[in-house]
């Protein structure tokens, strides 16, 4: 089965459902079923709201994290490099302070295997 549509609270097709549920309404997804040749509309709803407090951060700014960079990835490595990086020989990693990377394309390189235990 496959969604291949998703609509927000007040979009087209969305209306009676909106005025069905109101606030808890989060989203309208059509999805078909090639086998049985359905169309099926389900909506997400809210069934409670509660207090949270997100946990503190795991990895702050000033933590050095390792960095999985091909050898033959130049470009990748300049990168590393200008973010204040620096190459560990012995775990072949680079290793770079996070802060400096956060939020950048240098982020999906972070090799949580990489990581000492004493961190």
């Amino acid at each position: 089965m496959k969604t291949r549509l998703t609509l927000k609270p007040g979009q087209h097709g969305t209306k009676t459902l909106t005025k069905k549920y109101g606030d808890a309404l989060v989203c309208v997804r059509f999805r078909y079923d090639p086998e049985t040749n359905e169309r099926i509309k389900t909506v997400e709803l809210v069934v409670e709201r509660s207090d949270w407090t997100p946990p503190r951060p795991r990895i702050t700014h000033n933590t050095l994290v390792p960095l999985r960079i091909k050898a033959t990835d130049m470009a990748t490595r300049n990168k590393a490099k200008a973010a204040g990086g620096r190459w560990n020989p012995d775990k072949q990693l680079w290793l770079v302070p996070y802060g400096q990377i956060v939020g950048t394309p240098l982020e999906k390189y972070i090799d949580v295997d990489g990581f000492d235990n004493k961190q």
